[in-house]
């Protein structure tokens, strides 16, 4: 991978994941936070281990970025930008569809 594409790809991470590390990782910590999303075993879910990845990739400085990391940057892309694609109407404040994009780093009522 290039560095054009890697600045590239941590620019539209940006974009895409519009909490802080701080906002994050209080949410993960909340009830609504652990009682969505898809759970392979009844583990924890998948967009809440995203969530923890994203926690470190926003404390991390770009030259310690890592191929992993890049590839994890990737899927939260595309994820946030499919799930918000999937807007329900109506006020979505207290809903899975806004509490499964948290848990992935975006609060679409920023």
């Amino acid at each position: 991978m290039t560095g054009e594409e890697e600045r590239a790809i941590a620019a539209e991470f940006g974009k895409a994941v519009n909490m802080t590390a701080g906002e994050l990782k209080r949410w993960l910590d909340t009830d609504e936070s652990k009682a969505v999303g898809q759970k392979d075993g009844g583990g924890e879910s998948t967009g809440h281990e995203s969530g923890r990845k994203i926690v470190e990739l926003l404390h991390k400085k770009e030259p310690a970025l890592t191929e992993q990391d890049y590839a994890h940057m990737r899927k939260v892309i595309g994820y946030v930008h499919r799930h918000l694609a999937q807007r329900p109407s109506g006020d979505v404040r207290e809903t899975r569809w806004r509490y499964s994009l948290m848990n992935w780093g975006h609060d679409p009522l920023k």
